[in-house]
């Protein structure tokens, strides 16, 4: 498999491509992440991975950059800022359905592909001592929609449909799809 750069320091990114078989290094800048007015979720997403992979692109490289959301009824939930803000978007997310989006560039020479997976994630009904217990255990911090669904979240989803990779913070499959038609003659 030919060389890749993957334009997140993401471990769990580092670690799906690892786990995938994926030979690439990591190569990153910050990209300022602000949702616009009326922008769409899914175009959000898009528009970022395209940003990042942009930013560290270089001519004969095909770079892979990605960004990963919750939504929550109409809300957008990101990264939470500290601890109370982790036990806030728990408490939006118990005992309902929300999406996860993660949008995928790859930039090549000739362009790029830009797409993305969406995932349906539904937790169990949670407790204020149970949000606040997993708020506390640090496992929130820099996950998008506050949680892990790899880690000690994985007791409170009840079902998904799609892909789980995607809700880890990347759709393998689907970067591999894109892969795929870019390195075959």
């Amino acid at each position: 498999m030919s060389q890749l750069i993957l334009a997140s320091e993401s471990p769990r990114r580092r670690e799906l491509l690892e786990t995938a078989g994926f030979v690439f290094e990591v190569r990153a800048r910050p990209v300022e992440e602000v949702h616009r007015a009326g922008e769409k979720p899914v175009d959000y997403v898009r528009r970022l991975a395209q940003a990042k992979a942009e930013a560290v692109w270089r001519e004969g490289e095909i770079v892979l950059g990605a960004d990963t959301i919750v939504v929550a009824g109409s809300t957008i939930v990101e990264k939470p800022r500290d601890v109370t803000d982790a036990a806030r978007m728990i408490k939006m997310l118990s005992g309902r359905e929300h999406q996860v989006i993660t949008g995928i560039c790859l930039r090549h020479d000739g362009g790029a592909a830009v797409d993305y997976s969406s995932t349906l994630v539904t937790f169990s009904a949670l407790n204020d001592a149970e949000i606040a217990a997993y708020a506390a255990s640090g496992e929130p911090m820099d996950k998008a929609g506050g949680y892990a669904i790899q880690g000690l979240a994985s007791k409170f989803v009840e079902r998904i449909d799609g892909c789980y990779f995607n809700v880890m913070g990347l759709p393998v499959s689907l970067v591999y799809r894109h892969w795929k038609e870019l390195i075959q003659p």
